[in-house]
């Protein structure tokens, strides 16, 4: 037996005793694992969370409710600068329309994302949430911001990210997601997001985030330039973060979209293959073994998508909308009985998730 074969036993034996493995276990695992034994192990860590052929999937519709940002990551197609000809800010009106159009397609959550507009206030966004409150009640469930939009929001208004926290929980939000996150290193940042916050300030704010009662989830997003070290850094902070703090109450990974991107023009528009995501989501599901619940993402990946559900993930969304990743060459399907039939023909019961049901509001 060869040196790697020794220490993918060791691994394979860690994990089938619900022993954690290392960050240079995951490399090895990169590097050394066949995806056939990639999927068996992510699978062997599904099932300590959910049964095997059960799958939950969400209808949901992100709402970009502003494209003015002043962030100016360069692997963004979608943001103007404030003063640029194009730029809008949706009106409430507008806003509620989108989410009667969700309803009406039996779907019950709903994003927002826009990015850093200098012109649209912490107050703005709490009237907006107060609104839809108002409006729909717990017909719909509001993934309000992304935690970088939070970071922003509370800056702009010279509030601790405590404080913002509570303003925005008073006003009715219960979801600030992970997103925003992309590849949590400090290099990648000073790379592609140099405008945008660091490492340590994301994780100071979640920790806010989950002190004040708020939920939230961990996302990651590959296929820039990033290396697989930086990857499994980004994999390892989320876990320790989890371990110190907790509320992380899913993982979505999703891959880069290039087209119309700087960064994208630089890379030749060349995306990661299924093959790569496939074996990165078993990766996150055998590294993340304290967060129960790990999405796969049809926005990016389409009807391959649910391949992951075989790779250790556990539940996906049916995005009906989402201007960020379009942009950027991302395509909708709006034939939800021909996604869902894929995942029963890998074997899988799709069970729709409703997150207002699930989680009623926090005290």
């Amino acid at each position: 037996m060869s040196p790697s074969s020794a220490s993918l036993s060791a691994i394979r034996r860690k994990v089938e005793s619900r022993e954690r493995i290392t960050p240079a276990d995951a490399l090895l695992l990169w590097r050394e694992a066949t995806d056939e034994e990639m999927r068996s192990l992510a699978t062997q860590v599904r099932t300590r969370f959910h049964a095997p052929n059960s799958c939950t999937y969400l209808l949901m519709r992100i709402i970009n409710t502003t494209n003015v940002c002043v962030a100016q990551c360069d692997y963004c197609a979608f943001y103007t600068l404030p003063g640029q000809p194009g730029g809008y800010v949706l009106t409430e009106a507008q806003i509620f329309a989108k989410i009667d159009e969700l309803l009406a397609l039996g779907g019950d959550l709903i994003g927002f994302n826009g990015g850093f507009n200098p012109q649209l206030s912490i107050d703005h966004y709490c009237n907006l949430v107060r609104a839809i409150r108002a409006r729909f009640g717990d017909r719909i469930e509001l993934y309000a911001f992304t935690i970088a939009e939070f970071l922003y929001l509370a800056d702009h208004a010279s509030l601790s990210y405590a404080a913002a926290a509570r303003r925005l929980k008073q006003a009715g939000v219960r979801w600030i997601t992970g997103g925003g996150s992309e590849i949590l290193t400090e290099d990648f940042r000073r790379r592609h997001s140099k405008f945008k916050y660091t490492v340590a300030q994301f994780f100071q704010a979640q920790t806010a985030i989950v002190a004040a009662g708020l939920r939230t989830t961990a996302t990651m997003v590959i296929g820039f330039d990033e290396s697989i070290e930086e990857r499994i850094e980004h994999l390892d902070r989320t876990r320790r973060f989890q371990d110190e703090v907790g509320g992380q109450e899913s993982f979505l990974c999703w891959t880069f979209k290039p087209w119309s991107t700087p960064l994208g023009a630089a890379l030749h528009n060349i995306e990661i293959t299924s093959a790569e995501y496939l074996r990165h989501l078993a990766l996150s599901r055998i590294y993340l073994d304290n967060i129960p619940r790990i999405r796969t993402s049809v926005l990016t990946q389409n009807e391959r998508a649910l391949e992951g559900l075989l790779y250790g993930a556990d539940d996906f969304d049916i995005p009906i909308e989402d201007e960020v990743t379009q942009k950027a060459g991302a395509t909708i399907n709006l034939n939800f009985d021909r996604i869902l039939d894929v995942a029963r023909s890998l074997g899988f019961t799709p069970t729709y998730r409703h997150v207002a049901l699930d989680h009623p509001p926090a005290p």
